[in-house]
């Protein structure tokens, strides 16, 4: 390994960091070293608690012996198999076990090796669908401002955080966006989903007006915006958006990757709000984090419209060298194994009050102008400081590293997403950490 001439860490010029302020890193990296359970061990010995589960995927803690293990006998007993037109059972047995998880009806499941190429995928899947069914005029994709999809053309295209796509030209034709539901006025403070906003759905009806129903393929939506600060749905704002798309013909898919796999207290959000999409994408809690993979899923009827024609052509031209790579399967049957025998899938609707309590806590420190939350994510958002948005909550984010607490900014807000296996006196010690934070910062 390369060594910086000045210190004892590894060279940095070559390593161009993702969604990184990478000049401010060099000057003083941040660097992770082991991890085990609820905490992260820095290259220098630190204990840090992990507030964000990785990246809102470590649902079942780290390093979880079963997950370990199973990764390692499957590369010693077969490292990789081809996906198109060959495959292995551990492929199989994974879709069925995520399909008994899932929404009664979603019992196709599509394998791809991230949340971005499950959106792709899942927007395709649309547009390939109503072209199957004789409705090939049905290419319009509707996403929502503050919208996050992951970083492929397609995601950030159907996707609202406007730093993600002014860079980077006009994107996808035919895409429009319907409104947020980010209310501050009317919904400030509340606990769990807010009373104020499902008539936010109705702006479906505007672009219906704009473009007619006959042009939308899909609208796609996260039942719970993660990325843009924990956006909860009012009440009755989902159920109002299927409403809306079943009387249009037009498509639901949720993008699932950060509210899959429990953490909103059931395995999947569709299922906390009583609302089920055509379409879902899953990630990141699928194998726990432990090796790349996400996956669509479909229902039976979206399935079904492409196994016309001759058996011997393909069906959908689409998929991924490592689509159902074996690790990720391995590590996705043993991630499914330990959820169950842990009870993690629904342990978040257990945490969830001791969670809601604690946040709530900072409802008077300084600076922090809305709390937000569901099961076990939470978002705090802060007031920007004058002509630096985003500088203060970034400032809270070191803060609370060099106290031993992980958090996550986005923005002027801090979300919080801690691995499923938390107790009480861990989430007393992340929100005390980021009270005194804030205390420090100006």
């Amino acid at each position: 390994m390369t060594q910086n001439p000045h210190t004892d860490l590894p060279a940095m010029d070559a390593y161009w960091m993702p969604f990184t302020a990478n000049r401010q890193f060099k000057k003083n990296p941040r660097l992770l070293a082991r991890a085990e359970g609820m905490h992260y061990w820095t290259a220098d010995g630190r204990q840090i608690l992990d507030g964000v589960a990785g990246l809102w995927c470590v649902n079942a803690g780290h390093a979880r012996a079963r997950i370990v293990r199973a990764i390692a006998e499957q590369a010693a007993e077969m490292d990789y198999a081809p996906p198109f037109q060959m495959g292995h059972p551990k492929a199989f047995e994974l879709a069925e076990r995520v399909a008994a998880l899932a929404p009664a009806g979603l019992n196709r499941v599509f394998f791809t090796n991230s949340g971005s190429e499950s959106v792709d995928t899942a927007l395709k899947i649309a547009l390939a669908y109503h072209r199957s069914r004789g409705e090939a005029s049905r290419t319009r994709l509707i996403g929502r401002e503050r919208g996050y999809h992951g970083v492929n053309f397609g995601g950030i295209s159907v996707g609202g955080m406007v730093a993600n796509r002014k860079m980077f030209g006009s994107l996808l034709a035919g895409v429009d966006h319907i409104r947020h539901t980010h209310d501050p006025a009317r919904n400030a403070f509340s606990r769990g989903q807010p009373a104020h906003g499902a008539d936010l759905a109705d702006d479906i009806e505007r672009l219906v007006a704009l473009h007619d129903a006959s042009t939308i393929a899909a609208v796609i939506v996260e039942p719970v915006a993660g990325s843009t600060g924990v956006l909860v749905p009012p009440v009755g704002y989902l159920q109002r958006l299927r409403e809306l798309c079943d009387k249009h013909g037009i498509l639901l898919i949720f993008d699932e990757v950060i509210t899959g796999f429990g953490r909103t207290g059931a395995p999947f959000a569709a299922q906390t709000f009583g609302v089920t999409p055509d379409l879902m994408t899953l990630a990141k809690g699928i194998t726990n984090g432990c090796v790349p993979m996400g996956a669509v899923l479909a229902s039976q009827k979206i399935h079904d419209t492409f196994m016309g024609g001759p058996e011997h052509v393909i069906e959908l031209f689409h998929g991924y060298t490592y689509s159902a790579h074996p690790l990720a399967c391995a590590a996705g049957i043993a991630t499914l194994d330990t959820y169950a025998d842990d009870g993690l899938l629904t342990r978040a609707a257990t945490m969830q009050s001791t969670f809601v309590d604690a946040l709530h806590t900072l409802r008077e420190a300084p600076h922090v102008i809305d709390i937000r939350n569901i099961g076990l994510v939470g978002g705090i958002e802060l007031a920007p400081r004058p002509g630096e948005p985003g500088k203060r909550a970034f400032e809270v984010f070191l803060n609370c590293f060099e106290q031993g607490v992980l958090i996550r900014t986005t923005g002027d807000t801090i979300a919080l997403s801690p691995p499923l296996i938390i107790e009480a006196q861990q989430i007393g010690q992340i929100v005390e950490t980021i009270g005194a934070a804030l205390r420090r910062v100006a």
